[in-house]
């Protein structure tokens, strides 16, 4: 597909007249399926790119930072935002810098240096980017999974499972969490709709309320994934679980390369066949579960990481020095160009 051709279609005429966007792109490419080579016949197009910060946005006080529309599934990111989200190595926006050659746009040569410069952002913060994502969803696919398969008690326990999960990164993320602070049980419910349900003990004294608060969001974000999966149409679900679990294999693999190798694609050429075969659901039963080898799959490739995170070849952090340097050059030229 070439991104020129789908860049002048008429629904993509708001690149050249949103105030934020005509003249200030740096360039455009494919995110999603096309950029991945996972795409089928019925999959959309993605567009992904950046837009220099206007002279207003850097002296003044307007605060443009993205612009999505959702009609054409595009996000465009305004440059400094993009950088801070490329320092933290974040699966969605670094995957960008790394797209085929033949798949962008470039409108200003700034858009070119940064493709070109794209190696100053990687560095280990990827173990956490990027495995955070991949849990995410693994945790999606159990979920689905178990939806309509087990009990309502096995299903209590099984989110559960995954809260507790989520909870064993709360010391190192929260600085005032003590282990012990947040006991998650199930027990018996007097609720009419079930035999048993979690409930929490917490003993919390002193305790920071936007702690508390960011703490409670991350456990009910678990929560309310399993009631969201109620709610979905089952033989939609059924190919939204195949893509879960493609897109999981794809993390791990696409960290993995980076941290053995140094290396990142985001077009995985000699992966396709076997995260196109995910997709199509080679790798699921009749009754919509997964067979084992999926979950021996996915075993083998988080030991892999793991192994490869004490080993890599990446620097602990990105290169901080070489990217200041090119925010300050990038945001001069902004400033003179005004508007």
């Amino acid at each position: 597909m070439d991104i020129r051709e789908v860049l002048s279609r008429p629904e993509y005429q708001f690149i050249q007249t949103n105030p934020h966007l005509g003249g200030s792109m740096l360039f455009a490419t494919f995110g999603g399926s096309h950029a991945y080579g996972t795409n089928k016949p019925t999959s959309d197009i993605d567009i992904r790119g950046c837009a220099l910060n206007s002279k207003r946005d850097l002296l003044g006080r307007t605060n443009f930072e993205q612009m999505i529309d959702n009609e054409t599934d595009t996000t465009i990111y305004a440059f400094n935002k993009l950088i801070g989200l490329l320092e933290n190595c974040n699966p969605n926006t670094i995957e960008m810098l790394f797209c085929r050659p033949d798949s962008y746009v470039f409108f200003h040569p700034i858009g070119k240096m940064l493709i070109e410069k794209r190696d100053m952002f990687l560095s280990q913060k990827a173990v956490q980017s990027f495995g955070g994502y991949a849990n995410q969803q693994l945790r999606r696919l159990e979920c689905a999974v178990a939806r309509d398969r087990l009990s309502q008690t096995k299903k209590e326990e099984h989110t559960l499972n995954s809260m507790k999960s989520s909870m064993k990164h709360f010391e190192e993320k929260y600085t005032e969490f003590d282990k012990g602070s947040i006991v998650l049980y199930t027990a018996e419910s007097a609720r009419e709709d079930c035999d048993t349900e979690i409930f929490a003990d917490i003993n919390l004294t002193h305790y920071p309320a936007r702690e508390f608060n960011c703490i409670m969001n991350e456990l009910s974000n678990v929560l309310g994934t399993y009631e969201k999966l109620n709610h979905r149409n089952h033989k939609k679900d059924e190919e939204h679980l195949n893509k879960h679990a493609m897109h999981l294999i794809r993390l791990y693999l696409t960290c993995i390369d980076l941290l053995e190798n140094g290396e990142f694609s985001t077009y995985r050429e000699k992966d396709i066949p076997l995260l196109m075969s995910i997709r199509n659901g080679a790798y699921q039963n009749e009754d919509g579960t997964y067979k084992q080898e999926f979950f021996d799959m996915v075993s083998d490739y988080e030991r892999r990481m793991n192994y490869a995170k004490e080993h890599t070849v990446l620097p602990p952090k990105p290169n901080y020095k070489q990217i200041e340097e090119f925010v300050v050059y990038v945001n001069d030229e902004a400033i003179k160009i005004g508007g």
